[in-house]
Parts: C-alpha cells; sequence; structure tokens
C-alpha cells in the first residue's frame, strides 16, 4: 500500500505566512521559507506555498521566495497563486519548484490544463479546486468550484470538474472545501471520498484539520492520498512527528519521520 503523506501548507501574503477561517479574517504565522525548513526538518513530506491573492490583485508569481525556498528546503514544494501560462510554470520549475498548482486559470481556459501537461508532464500539474456547498436552485444544494481565493462561484460542479481536470492530464487535485477550512472541525470527508473514490489520481484533501483523528478519518473514511494542514501546524497545535507516530498506530501507511 502506497504510504500516506502529511503536507503543511503555506498561504503567502507579502512574504508572510497568513492563515484565516473560510478564507477570510487572516493573521499572521511567521516566515514562509523559516517555516518551510522547519516542517522539511520534522518530517513533512512535502510544502505547498499558495500566494493567495495574486490572482485576486492581478499580481505575478512569487519568485523570489520560490527561489529561497528551493535554497531552504529539502523536500518536494508545490507552489500556486496567479499562474496562467507555460511561461509562468516554466519559470516557477526553474526557480526550484518541484510542482505548480493551477486553479482561477484553469477554470477559466480548461485547455490550459492540457498544455502544460503537454509541456512539462503531468507529474508536476496540480490542479486546486476551491469548493463550497452552496444552493443552486430552490431547496437544492450542490458542490460549486470557485475561483479567485474563494470569492467567486463558477457554474461547474465540483465532482465534474474533477474528473474533467483528470481527463486534461492532471497529476493530482488538490481539493479544498471552503465550508470547513480553518474551523478545525474536521475534513469534508463525504465530498472528498467521493473524488477519490472515482479519480485515478491523487487526492490531497484541504480545510478543516483540528485533531490527530481527523487525519485518520479524512486517509480512512476520505479515501484521501495526502492530507494538508495550516494553522495547527503554523500555531503549534500539532506537531508533525507525533502526528505521524499516531497515525502509524491506526495502521496507516506513513513515510518514516526524520
Amino acid at each position: 500500500m502506497l504510504t500516506k503523506r502529511i503536507i503543511p501548507c503555506l498561504d503567502v501574503k507579502d512574504g508572510r505566512t497568513v492563515k484565516g477561517v473560510n478564507f477570510v479574517n487572516l493573521r499572521d504565522a511567521g516566515d514562509a521559507v523559516e517555516l518551510g525548513r522547519l516542517y522539511a526538518d520534522q518530517g513533512a513530506d512535502e510544502l505547498v506555498y499558495l500566494d493567495i491573492t495574486a490572482t485576486v490583485e492581478g499580481r505575478g508569481t512569487f519568485l523570489e521566495l520560490v527561489t529561497k525556498v528551493a535554497q531552504s528546503v529539502n523536500i518536494p514544494f508545490t507552489v500556486g497563486g496567479g499562474i496562467s501560462s507555460v511561461k509562468d510554470v516554466s519559470a516557477l520549475l526553474h526557480a526550484g519548484a518541484d510542482k505548480i498548482s493551477v486553479n482561477s486559470a484553469a477554470v477559466r481556459e480548461p485547455g490550459l490544463i492540457d498544455e502544460l501537461s503537454r509541456e512539462f508532464g503531468s507529474q508536476c500539474i496540480v490542479v486546486a479546486i476551491d469548493t463550497r456547498f452552496i444552493e443552486t436552485a430552490p431547496g437544492k444544494y450542490e458542490h460549486i468550484v470557485h475561483t479567485h481565493g474563494g470569492r467567486r462561484p463558477t457554474p461547474a460542479g465540483t465532482l465534474e470538474w474533477a474528473r474533467e481536470v483528470e481527463d486534461r492530464g492532471a497529476g493530482e487535485i488538490l481539493l479544498t472545501s471552503m465550508d470547513t477550512d480553518g474551523t478545525k472541525a474536521g475534513f469534508a470527508l463525504e465530498l472528498t471520498a467521493a473524488i477519490s473514490g472515482s479519480a485515478g489520481i491523487p487526492v490531497i484533501a484541504s480545510g478543516g484539520a483540528g485533531t490527530m483523528q481527523h487525519f485518520c478519518e479524512v486517509f480512512t473514511e476520505g479515501k484521501a492520498d495526502a492530507a494538508l494542514a495550516a494553522s495547527i501546524f503554523h500555531f503549534g497545535e500539532i506537531a508533525i512527528p507525533e502526528l505521524k507516530d499516531y497515525l502509524t498506530e491506526q495502521n496507516i501507511p506513513m513515510r518514516r519521520t526524520r
């Protein structure tokens, strides 16, 4: 059985790590490079860096930060935020990123996924899906894809979009439930299981981690390949070595902690 991955996520604004609840009310969580180095030393399997305001503010991606991270950590890391072209991806990969994550641009122009997969290989193309459970018609509720840092709903249903991005060449899906994000009440297990159970590519679950048991649940009930969290790591509520020890005791295959 493939080992499960623990992935700290660093949402970055102006070079600093920030964290909020339901994508708003951000507070500072520390230096993005220093935190990444700390998590690598603690045994994190991968890192994700997201420039959370790049698309909203129309800025380019954060090449300088990516270069510093590549020089400081020795585990794979994914970067995202404002990525909309082959040129963007090429620059980030050359700066040292192992994978890139696209979201808003992929929804706006789905063919971008095909193009990036052909150019760089699906193994380094992650499609991030931000989703919220909303009323789409009187009495009808659905999981709907949102873009621009979770600010804009789209016509796309989440399960259908997940299938499409896989068909177009995505190598991995980063699934964030906006309803559970930052709440520490647990991952969106039913949604994660629905997508993980039908996908032929790895699914990273994001949004809602608050206890070690939540990680156990998302790997078992949610069928996720990896679990991503932010504030519980940033503010010292759960330590990665202890989390991996706990999950190993629950018979969940983990990579060996450093």
